[in-house]
C-alpha cells in the first residue's frame, strides 16, 4: 500500500494513523470527534485514508460505538463517486468481518438497531435499502409504475400503507392499499430482512418489510407491481 496516497478529507497522511492510535489505546472523545471529521465529509464523502482505516475500525466495532458508526457510514459510502476503487478489494475481508460484528451485535436489540440493521445492509451491497430504510413510522418511497410510467408514492407508516398519486396541493390522492408479502414467500435480500427483524423482536420493522417487499396498485391504471422489485431497478447503484 501506498502511504503516501492514503489522504485524509485535509490531505494529510500522517494524522489519521495517530487517531487510530489513540483511540486503540483509550475512549478518546476528541479524537473520534476528529477522525469523523477527516474521514468522512458531511457524512457523504470518504477518502483514501477511510478505507485504510476500515480494518482497524472493525477490530474496535464490537465494543465501540464509536467505531461501529464510523465503520458503518464508510462502508455505505462505497457505492459512492471516491475515485478509490483500486482500495475495496483490500477492504473485503474487513467488510466480511464487520457483517459478523453487526449480526452479533442486532442480537442483543440495542437501542441503535436501525442504524446497525442499515449498515449490515451495506455490507451486502444493499446499498439502496441502508440509504433509505426507515422504522416504517412514516416511511416513503418513489417508484414509476412499471406499466404506464407514472409516478407512484408508496407510503408505509403509522398513517396508512398505501400506493397513491402525490398532489402537492391535495397531498396523497386515490389511495390504494398495499399487499404485503406473504414471509413464507420471502426470497433473497427481503427474506434475510424479514427474518433478522422477527428474530430480533422488531415487529414493526418485519411488518414494514413485509409491505415494502409486497405489492401495490397503481391508482393510474391499475396495474399490479411489485414494491422492492421496482425500487430497486430505479435505486441499486451499478458496481
Amino acid at each position: 500500500m501506498n502511504r503516501a496516497a492514503m489522504y485524509d478529507c485535509l490531505g494529510d497522511v500522517d494524522r489519521v494513523p495517530e487517531l487510530l492510535g489513540r483511540v486503540e489505546r483509550g475512549d478518546d472523545a476528541e479524537a473520534w470527534e476528529e477522525l469523523g471529521h477527516r474521514l468522512l465529509l458531511e457524512c457523504e464523502t470518504v477518502f483514501p485514508a477511510s478505507f485504510a482505516a476500515l480494518p482497524r475500525l472493525v477490530r474496535l466495532a464490537s465494543h465501540s460505538a464509536r467505531a461501529r458508526e464510523l465503520a458503518g457510514l464508510i462502508v455505505m459510502c462505497v457505492p459512492s463517486p471516491h475515485g478509490c476503487d483500486d482500495l475495496l478489494p483490500g477492504c473485503a475481508d474487513a467488510i466480511r468481518t464487520f457483517r459478523e460484528v453487526l449480526d452479533r451485535h442486532l442480537r442483543s436489540r440495542p437501542d441503535d438497531y436501525l442504524a446497525s440493521f442499515r449498515f449490515l445492509l451495506a455490507t451486502e451491497q444493499q446499498y439502496h435499502w441502508s440509504a433509505v430504510l426507515g422504522d416504517f413510522s412514516d416511511d416513503f418511497y418513489e417508484v414509476a409504475c412499471p406499466h404506464c410510467a407514472v409516478d407512484v408514492t408508496i407510503a408505509i407508516g403509522a398513517y396508512g400503507r398505501y400506493s397513491a398519486l402525490r398532489d402537492w396541493h391535495l397531498g396523497d390522492v386515490d389511495r390504494r392499499d398495499l399487499r404485503p408479502a406473504d414471509p413464507a414467500a420471502l426470497s433473497g435480500v427481503g427474506r434475510r430482512m424479514h427474518a433478522t427483524a422477527v428474530r430480533d423482536g422488531q415487529g414493526p420493522l418485519a411488518d414494514g418489510i413485509a409491505h415494502l417487499f409486497g405489492h401495490a396498485e397503481c391508482p393510474c391504471c391499475a396495474g399490479v407491481f411489485n414494491v422492492a422489485e421496482e425500487y430497486t431497478s430505479a435505486n441499486r447503484p451499478v458496481m
